[in-house]
């Protein structure tokens, strides 16, 4: 079957399980438990895994192009978004053949500055919403903060769920949020951001995937990068095994965005490599598999300049994001 994106909350496929409360309970608390000893032990080996030479110059060039440049300061000018949006285009001037990343990821009134830099450029607009990063706002504010950036240009929506409905076990709550959040989206794709590190157990982070994944979330998405821990290589193999479970079961697949805390080539190779082992091939590619991240670049730069010249340049050779 040709994979396609997730649009399960509008072809009726999991109605009987979202009826209600309880038979959302059920189908979620009924999920195989995660053995957390064996998770983390899995994750780990797959760390440890090398790669060669001319494997590890085409993984530098694919993380750049996953890359959701992202910058979500209070202290947000219009002035860095340009200068952002631009390194995002040439993520390094001196070299044409180095790719561009995949978006840039900004506060809803930074869209249109985005949109008006990048233009046709290829390289997308996301935007966080849902009053990001907390999730606590009434819904209506949080479908009108969605649709402002989808009209000021935003190609993605990154929506924070509320993170204390789905806690206290209010699933369906949750449920009905990301799914009139997707229709607030219209034609953007909305990544559906869980912040793990609140979510206190393996087991809660699959429940989580699973419910965004039936309520149409085109990605998963582990953190805001706001919260400690963000994105871990055991969160992210719990929830690639979520995607891949998925697609078996429906042919449809979802994507996944480890975001906060992954800043060296090491660490972005580690989280490749997983992807591989865990999904396959059809996931090492942008449309399906993103790094959020703010400071992952400049070493990407680093380390693709060391093998394309044969030495290091060194960090202020690069813009600063």
């Amino acid at each position: 079957m040709t994979p396609t994106p997730s649009s399960t909350a509008s072809t009726g496929m999991y109605d009987d399980i979202v009826r209600s409360d309880s038979s959302l309970r059920r189908f979620l608390h009924g999920l195989p438990g995660v053995d957390q000893v064996g998770c983390e032990a899995r994750a780990a080996g797959l760390a440890t895994r090398s790669i060669k030479t001319t494997a590890k110059a085409f993984a530098i060039d694919l993380a750049i192009r996953m890359v959701d440049l992202t910058t979500l300061e209070g202290q947000d000018t219009h002035g860095k978004v340009r200068a952002l949006a631009s390194k995002a285009m040439r993520p390094d001037p001196a070299d044409p053949s180095c790719p561009a990343t995949a978006a840039v990821c900004v506060y809803p009134d930074m869209v249109a500055t985005a949109r008006q830099t990048l233009g046709d450029s290829g390289v997308h607009v996301a935007a966080v919403a849902t009053a990001f990063p907390s999730g606590r706002a009434a819904m209506d504010i949080k479908l009108a903060d969605t649709r402002d950036a989808v009209e000021a240009g935003a190609d993605e929506i990154d929506m924070v769920i509320d993170r204390g409905a789905f806690l206290s076990g209010r699933y369906l709550d949750v449920y009905e949020e990301i799914a009139q959040v997707k229709e607030a989206c219209g034609d953007a794709h909305l990544k559906v951001i869980f912040e793990t590190g609140e979510l206190q157990t393996y087991d809660n982070v699959r429940r989580a995937s699973w419910l965004a994944m039936m309520a149409g979330g085109h990605f998963i998405k582990t953190s805001t990068g706001k919260v400690q821990p963000a994105a871990t290589l055991p969160v992210t193999l719990i929830m690639l095994e979520a995607v891949r479970d998925f697609r078996e079961q429906t042919g449809q697949m979802v994507g996944v965005k480890p975001a906060g805390g992954i800043k060296t080539t090491k660490d972005a190779i580690k989280y490749l490599v997983m992807v591989n082992e865990i999904c396959g091939e059809d996931w090492l590619d942008p449309d399906w598999f993103r790094f959020g991240a703010s400071t992952l670049l400049n070493d990407l730069l680093m380390q693709r300049t060391k093998m394309t010249t044969g030495r290091y340049s060194g960090p202020d050779y690069f813009t600063l994001d």
